[in-house]
């Protein structure tokens, strides 16, 4: 988009300004009764402006061209060329049409005045609608810009907040992993204390069936020594009692 320190712009204004005062000289002239010094001077005056303004409006069509030959690289368009080219073209139209105006002078009718009046109505009114179409077409270009801008921004802040969300997203898969891990652990723990519980219970019931033997062959021999011991009483009895 042409920027409003463009080098086109800025001799653009300056040419416009010139051509402005050309202008109001013309319709000075346009007043002074002819075949006078005054008219004479402002004349000679007016001709002279008209081919400086010539002069700058050729080389401004120069560096046209040569902007023409590739408009990528200073950042234009064949759009803002066009305009460029129409603009040129009709302050060329202006300026021809003062000199014209002034070098035929005014006849006693002011049909020749008054026809070249008409003409740099027409081309002034051209002009100021060139004007506003490019002021519109820049206006235009600004806001497009700035929706342009204002989408990158949106769309920037919403690529950070989706990587903040990843970056969440990832910390809490983190957390998840590593209690994964531990419920491992912790299951891998509870494992081994039930293999060594039920070993501590085999050997339990080794021990107490040892214990149940043992308490049998006791109870068997307490027997067997109470039956030996009343025997023996008994034969005692006997022999102090019938012996005698």
């Amino acid at each position: 988009m042409p920027s409003a320190q463009d080098p086109f712009y800025v001799v653009k204004e300056e040419i416009q300004e010139s051509i402005d005062k050309l202008q109001s000289s013309f319709h000075q002239w346009e007043r002074i009764s002819s075949d006078t010094g005054e008219q004479l001077h402002l004349t000679k005056e007016l001709i002279a402006t008209c081919g400086s303004i010539d002069w700058q409006v050729d080389e401004l069509d120069k560096a046209i061209s040569v902007a023409a030959r590739d408009p990528t690289w200073y950042g234009i368009d064949e759009v803002e060329l066009e305009k460029r080219r129409r603009w040129t073209s009709t302050a060329r139209a202006q300026v021809g049409a003062v000199k014209k105006a002034v070098e035929a002078g005014k006849d006693s009718t002011g049909t020749s005045v008054n026809g070249m009046r008409r003409e740099l109505m027409r081309l002034a009114n051209s002009q100021e609608t060139d004007r506003s179409n490019q002021y519109a077409a820049q206006h235009n270009d600004d806001f497009i810009t700035s929706e342009s801008d204002r989408q990158l921004l949106l769309i920037k802040q919403q690529d950070e907040e989706l990587d903040e969300l990843s970056a969440s997203v990832e910390r809490i898969g983190g957390v998840g992993l590593t209690i994964h891990e531990e419920l491992l652990a912790q299951e891998k723990i509870v494992d081994e204390l039930g293999m060594e519980m039920d070993s501590t219970s085999n050997r339990l019931d080794f021990v107490q069936k040892k214990v149940a033997t043992v308490m049998k062959k006791a109870v068997v021999k307490g027997q067997c020594m109470m039956i030996v011991f009343l025997l023996v009483l008994f034969i005692i009895l006997f022999v102090l009692v019938f012996l005698t």
